[in-house]
């Protein structure tokens, strides 16, 4: 039940390509409804064809209701990519790239009057080398503050839940939400921590159930049972089940603290 005068956020998992998207868009608009969420963001990384993002991809996301799409590792998967990065502003990569690569780590909208803003950062353990994340959240959040942004949301793409948990320790209280994404496997952790920072270790996926994390399971077998049949692509069933994981929370705008959050579990048919 949604609470009167909150800053409302509705996120989504990572999306996994066609049979993800298509049933993201079955249901978001009956949730929107239900939910009237300000801000609706989803980590779209895998949302083309499994791996990467492409143009009509990104436009078909942002035309049935996504205000940002995050990524994280693979948006470089697809060399479009490069050529479409700098012209979306929802669009973001993780902020803690270096100096100089194409896109940007972060979004500022204004949303029912309110300043918010939306980053993207990604983690290092167990990940590609990248810079600190825990600095460059000092560095960003700083900056935010000191152009009047309200609200900060955070997508952390991250594979260590450890690393999860700490980033979202040492930002309590200076952001309003942190959400991990990257594992395609929703936890059970989503709580309020001490200075009102809401916060999940992974807000799952929107992808084919009866698979290996979103990809095909015979492929994924094989990538354990044989080596040598690694390079054998599978392509995603176009009808089926979907799991839907995501989160809902709401926001004090006069706080700036999370007050709530609740996860979104849902199987979805597709056809």
């Amino acid at each position: 039940m949604k609470s009167a005068n909150m800053f409302r956020v509705l996120a989504f998992g990572d999306v996994i390509g066609d049979p993800g998207r298509k049933a993201l868009f079955s249901i978001l608009q009956k949730l929107k409804k239900k939910l009237e969420p300000d801000v609706t963001i989803i980590n779209g990384e895998n949302s083309a064809h499994g791996f990467g993002l492409n143009n009509i991809v990104v436009k078909a996301l942002l035309e049935n209701g996504i205000d940002v799409i995050t990524t994280g590792n693979h948006v470089w998967q697809k060399k479009e990519i490069f050529d479409i990065i700098d012209i979306y502003q929802p669009l973001l990569r993780p902020l803690n790239y270096p100096p100089n690569t194409p896109g940007h780590g972060t979004v500022v909208l204004q949303l029912n009057g309110i300043k918010c803003a939306v980053i993207n950062i990604m983690g290092r353990i167990f990940m590609d080398p990248i810079d600190c994340p825990f600095q460059a959240m000092d560095k960003e959040i700083a900056r935010l503050n000191s152009e009047g942004v309200k609200i900060i949301l955070v997508d952390f793409h991250a594979e260590a839940t450890s690393e999860k948990v700490a980033l979202a320790h040492y930002i309590d209280g200076r952001a309003a939400v942190v959400i991990g994404t990257h594992t395609h496997v929703q936890t059970a952790d989503e709580r309020i921590l001490p200075e009102g920072t809401g916060f999940i270790s992974d807000a799952g996926m929107v992808g084919y159930y009866d698979s290996v994390i979103g990809a095909d399971k015979q492929q994924v077998l094989n990538l354990f049972l044989d080596s040598g049949s690694s390079s054998k692509k599978h392509d995603l069933p176009s009808e089926g089940e979907v799991v839907l994981n995501g989160v809902y929370l709401e926001i004090s705008p006069k706080t700036r603290k999370c007050v709530k959050i609740e996860r979104i579990n849902e199987i979805i048919k597709i056809k």
